[in-house]
Order: structure tokens, then sequence, then C-alpha cells
């Protein structure tokens, strides 16, 4: 029995369903324990493409449960949609996906609060969220004023908790001069979406314990990225929820000591979406040859994703506050063809050089600046690659680089978006 928590070290977007995908096949269950529907993960089976959103990316393993945790916050029209879509494909999630009684969802006034923020602030402020509801279903949460997937088998106790939740949000709506909700409507809608998910509802804390009790394998999927993480990232410009390793404990609802290895994903560059500091973009032709190649566009709103050399300080802070025990670096292939590729080893600061990443001070002008190294780019196409001695030696000694400076072993590396294309250098399952 292993249990693995596989978490994005960089701003989100790093390749984590490709794989968490992958590394199902170790896995009897697998977990997502945090975030909602902003966080699609592309699947690539043979030349199928699935982007699930709420689900599990184990989902396409016949033979793994699935599970959404109680840290997540779930629009059930967006995942029975989901089910749908499987369902279309000659799929059967049904019968092994199970829902936190205790999640809490997603209404229709959370996504209309998010939306009228966003889209009423000027450009230069705006958090740069997807507009799905995702921060005042939280914010409910917080407020003790949520409502949990657990209500969706009593609709009369659900209608309470939306007229309660409403009355919150009342004053907000009118200030944006819109029409105040009425629970009744809202429970409405929700009662064909409730048949479908109802005979879904567990007390999945308990159905983790019982796997483990009993030595199967558990993999925990995290959403977005640590630079996200509502309490480690670049605030305000982070999620609204625990996208550390961190929260994968109380996300899902095992203890830490249940927690044998953290695989931290990383792109072989880094990219983000949306609003914040990001200090090694590059807003030029090679950040764009790099969106290109790397088809670098959110898998759930279509926006380009903007472009950078990887940063090494970020990667370091990432390590630490998960406590990584490996990496999974994706999309390497992606560098082919740049004859010289740029590496963030350190920051200038008013202070001095550091090799620590200064995260209180990246979105201040000219308080912390990049300190490049350049390393030989390569040309040689890398699908084909499926171990180290196969790649060519510029990749090699990239790859080496990154895990000296990060002080953090690469156990998988991808070098396209198939199954087929990683190389397994370490398993985390058998450690």
């Amino acid at each position: 029995m292993s249990t693995v928590v596989i978490v994005g070290a960089q701003w989100g977007d790093e390749g984590k369903g490709k794989i968490v995908d992958f590394c199902t096949q170790h896995a009897d269950v697998v977990v997502r324990y945090a975030g909602g529907p902003n966080a699609g993960h592309t699947l690539v089976v043979g030349d199928d493409k699935l982007i699930v959103r709420l689900i599990p990316s184990g989902i396409l393993r016949p033979n793994t449960r699935c599970v959404l945790g109680q840290g997540m916050v779930i629009d059930a029209e967006v995942l029975v949609k989901e089910i749908e879509e499987l369902e279309r494909r000659g799929l059967d999630p049904i019968k092994r996906l199970f829902v936190s009684d205790r999640a809490h969802l997603i209404l229709p006034y959370h996504v209309a609060i998010d939306t009228l923020r966003e889209t009423s602030q000027p450009a230069a402020v705006a958090i740069g969220t997807t507009k799905k509801g995702i921060g005042p279903a939280y914010e409910d949460k917080a407020a003790r004023r949520g409502v949990r997937a657990g209500l969706l088998a009593d609709l009369s106790r659900l209608e309470k908790a939306v007229e309660q939740a409403i009355f919150g949000w009342a004053p907000t709506l009118r200030a944006f001069d819109q029409r105040v909700p009425i629970a009744a409507e809202i429970v409405d809608a929700l009662r064909p979406l409730a048949d479908r998910l109802v005979p879904r509802l567990a007390d999945t804390s308990l159905l983790l314990a019982d796997a483990m009790r009993t030595g199967q394998s558990v993999l925990l999927e995290g959403a977005q990225g640590t630079l996200l993480d509502i309490d480690h990232g670049t605030y305000p410009y982070v999620t609204s929820s625990s996208a550390a390793a961190g929260g994968a404990v109380s996300g899902a609802g095992i203890g830490p000591r249940c927690i044998d290895t953290v695989l931290g994903i990383t792109k072989a560059y880094t990219t983000r979406v949306g609003a914040g500091p990001f200090p090694t973009e590059l807003a030029d032709d090679t950040g764009k040859k790099l969106r290109e190649a790397g088809a670098e566009f959110g898998s759930v709103t279509g926006r380009p994703r903007r472009t950078g050399w990887i940063d090494l300080p970020a990667l370091r802070y990432a390590a630490r506050v998960n406590g990584l025990d490996g990496l999974a670096v994706t999309k390497l292939d992606v560098l082919t063809g740049h004859e010289k590729i740029g590496v963030c080893v350190a920051y200038e600061t008013k202070d001095g050089r550091t090799r620590d990443f200064p995260i209180d001070l990246i979105d201040r002008p000219g308080l912390a600046t990049p300190i490049y190294e350049t390393l030989d780019g390569w040309r040689e196409p890398l699908g084909a690659v499926r171990s180290l001695s196969d790649l060519p030696a510029a990749a090699r000694a990239y790859l080496a680089f990154v895990e000296r400076e990060v002080g953090v072993q690469i156990y998988l590396l991808s070098v396209g978006a198939r199954r087929s294309e990683t190389v397994v250098i370490r398993n985390p399952f058998e450690l």
C-alpha cells in the first residue's frame, strides 16, 4: 500500500492531468481534494482527448474508484454534464464515483457574484478568476453559511440553507443592481441533478480510511499549483483553496502520517494564467514560440497562458512548502528547437543576491530581479524517448542542472501528451 500526493509546483497548468492519469495505473483510489471546476485536466488516450474539470483523472481506468473530497467546491450541473460525457464515450463512471457529503456546492449566485466582481473592476486590479463561482463558494464555507452536498438528499433542508446564504449575499447583489434570487427556484433546478448525484454521496473520509486499512494504494490529486495556494501563493493573485500538499490532508479527510510520497509537477519552463506577478515571463517572440509549441491555452477557459523560462527559486520554494520527495517534469519536448535556454537561478534584491524565492517582493517593480544562467538547447525531437539515455546530451544536462539546483530528484519525465510518451525514472508508488 502506498499513498501519494501529486501537486502542482508552479502556477498551475503544469500538466498534472497527464501525470496523474499515468500514475493511476498504480492506484486503487484517486482523490481530488481541493478546488472546483476551474481546474481543467486534459487527458489524451490514443487519439482521444478528454477534459475533466471535477472528476479525478483516474476515471479513465476501468477499475479505479474516484473520489471528490470534502475540500472541494462542486457545481452540480458541471459534474452531471461530465458524467453524461463519460457515459456518451462508453464509460460507466457512476458505479465507482463517490462525492463527499461534506463538499460544498457552487450555486448560481456564486457564479454571478464572481463574474460581476471580475468584470466591474479595472483590468489592473482584477484577480483574473475563471468566473466559475469558486471564490464566493469558499467564502460561504468560511462564513458558515455554505450549502454542503449532503443536503441534496433532503431538499427541504437544502432550501433553508440556500435561503440563509442568499440573505448573506443580498446586499452585494443589490449593490450590483442585480435581482436577488429565490431559494425555491434554485432548489427546483437542482432537483434533477440531485437524482443523479445523491446515490454517489458518501463519507469519503471513511472510504479512504477503509481503503488504506485494507492495503489499497491511494493517489491524492491537487488542483492549480503551489504559487496559487491561498496561504503560500502570490497573494492576492491566488485561488481560494489549499493547492499545496498540506491541503490533501484536510481536503481528503486523512491524517498526515498516511502520506508516503509527495510528487511535485513542473513544466520544463513556466506558465501562468490570469493576473499576478510572473518574474520570468517572456513578452517576446521566444515567449510566443513556447506558447505555440506547448499549446498553452487554458483547458477550461481557452485563455492564452503567459509563458517564460523556468524559475528555480520558485521551484525550491515549492519543494520546501510541500515537502517534495520527487519531481515530474512535463513538456520537455516543447524546449526542442531553442538554441539557448534561460534558467532563473537566483534573484537580485535590495539586500543582495538570494537563491530563495522573494515572494513578497516580486510584484513590486525593481525590488526583485531574476538572475539567469543560459544552457545549451537541442534540436532533436523527443517523442520517441523512453529512457534518460535516449535524450540528447543537452537535454540530459538541462535536467541534471534542474535536479541539482532544486535539490529534489526527478521521478518522471513527460516528452509528449500521450500516456506512452513518459519516461519513468523512479515509480512514486514503489519507493
